[in-house]
């Protein structure tokens, strides 16, 4: 088939990848033995430095193509599922660890029957819809903070922020209340919690020593997912039950289980229940990482900024009548507030990279892209560069407010495209309400690391900050 054009062709003969740049590897391994595989992102965007904006490496025999330039990354993004897909060693690792696909991991027409389905669980109005569970998680979340506060103790704050997540995302989408901020136990957060590193780990592994032998983390890996699958069956058979003892539950679902359960009922649909299981999952380990990191590094850059931290403050005090009962419609008042998310993801962007695969020959300028190479695409590198963004290293959230359509040209924290993130309505939602709960009700007596350096970027699979404590008073 003739090569479709990811970028408008310029003159002068075309060349292969081997011809890109990139740097330097060893025979056989390639560059996998320089891979770093906590900061790879960061090698990504310092070898784009390098090498330009699009460069060549290899891990083992797999040449891999890496793409820095947003405008290409957008036009790429849009022609997905159809030119480009995630990659097969996503799928065939997922499918190894027992992972049921979602609409994230699934592709073509598997993808198309459940998109419509999941996107309009999570449009605006369903969001309102659930907005009286998000309070209420919000409620349990201000209770342990306080508790904190009185006692002077140090919170662990990722750890908190993912047990407001998980209770989040199960009240919302599954009508089920796991209420692990009022326990400290965290079960099913503690298994949700190994499966990305081990996910991110063996994509980044050339020899699957997983199919041989297992270690003891590979075992505990199998458990969580045991325990996380039997998790699931519950929350299927408590919306099954609900449907079944409210009949008008059928013409009105409370939640997105309940829809996608009476999806299956259609002959049409194409949605069983391993795709409802699946998105479950999905729902879980998407809704508890993504968000729960960055409302933990927008934590950090807001106390690291006083002016920004005061005045995002005063906002709140002015637009919230109750700070323990912020509504739908104040929330969406609070656009200082959101301009310093933007702000965050920009900076830091729990997905810095996205890498996908070429299901047609194509071309990337005068370059041949072969069908099935692997293209890995850099979200934050333009966002952060200097000769496209003032001050680009700065927290500045007023930027938003005055050049805030040319930055989302750039800034792609949620994607682009057919795919882009469904839960991105959620999310907005979910920080504002946490930041709410946090600035309105408490003050930030401290946001840091423990040895007392600025923050890590720890890439495992999603991007997160290492180590990061809050201390609160009342």
């Amino acid at each position: 088939m003739n090569p479709q054009h990811l970028m408008s062709p310029n003159e002068g003969p075309l060349t292969d990848l081997a011809d890109l740049p990139g740097p330097r590897g060893l025979p056989l391994v390639g560059n996998l033995l320089q891979i770093d595989k906590p900061r790879f992102h960061q090698q990504l965007e310092k070898w784009a430095q390098e090498f330009g904006p699009l460069y060549k490496l290899r891990l083992g025999p797999q040449p891999i193509v890496v793409l820095s330039n947003s405008e290409i990354i957008t036009q790429l993004l849009k022609q997905r599922p159809d030119s480009f897909s995630r990659t097969r060693k996503l799928k065939i690792v997922g499918q190894e660890m027992a992972l049921d696909p979602g609409l994230f991991g699934s592709e073509g027409d598997t993808w198309r029957v459940q998109r419509r389905m999941v996107m309009s669980g999570f449009d605006p109005a369903h969001v309102k819809g659930y907005f009286p569970s998000l309070q209420m998680v919000a409620q349990q979340l201000a209770k342990r903070w306080e508790k904190a506060a009185i006692h002077q103790e140090s919170i662990d704050l990722q750890r908190d922020l993912m047990r407001y997540t998980v209770d989040t995302i199960a009240g919302l989408a599954f009508g089920v209340a796991v209420n692990t901020l009022s326990s400290e136990e965290d079960l099913i957060q503690s298994h949700l919690d190994r499966i990305f590193p081990k996910l991110f780990n063996r994509l980044l592994t050339i020899f699957p020593y997983w199919r041989y032998f297992k270690l003891p983390s590979d075992r505990a890996l199998d458990q969580s997912i045991v325990f996380i699958k039997e998790a699931i069956r519950g929350f299927i058979q408590q919306a099954r039950q609900a449907l079944a003892e409210q009949p008008e539950l059928r013409e009105k679902p409370n939640n997105l289980l309940q829809a996608m359960l009476l999806a299956t009922e259609l002959e049409s649909s194409g949605v069983d229940d391993a795709l409802v299981a699946g998105n479950v999952m999905t729902m879980l380990l998407a809704g508890e990482d993504t968000t729960a990191n960055t409302i933990a590094w927008l934590t950090y850059l807001i106390w690291q900024n006083p002016s920004t931290l005061e005045r995002a403050k005063n906002e709140i005090r002015e637009r919230i009548s109750d700070v323990k009962c912020p509504t739908y419609d104040e929330l969406n008042q609070l656009t200082y507030l959101e301009a310093c998310i933007l702000e965050t993801m920009r900076l830091k962007p729990v997905a810095p990279q996205l890498p996908l695969e070429a299901l047609h020959d194509t071309q990337i300028g005068q370059v041949r892209i072969p069908k099935g190479t692997l293209i890995i695409n850099l979200l934050r590198s333009e966002s952060v560069d200097p000769d496209r963004v003032a001050n680009a290293h700065a927290f500045e959230p007023q930027r938003w407010e005055q050049e805030g359509a040319q930055l989302k040209k750039i800034s792609m924290p949620f994607g682009a495209g057919p795919r882009m993130c469904p839960g991105r309505y959620l999310a907005m939602t979910e920080i504002k309400m946490a930041m709410v709960v946090l600035l309105g009700q408490f003050e930030i007596t401290f946001v840091g690391t423990t040895n007392g350096q600025e923050p890590e970027e720890v890439l495992s699979f999603t991007m997160m900050p290492k180590d990061l404590v809050l201390r609160l008073a009342l």
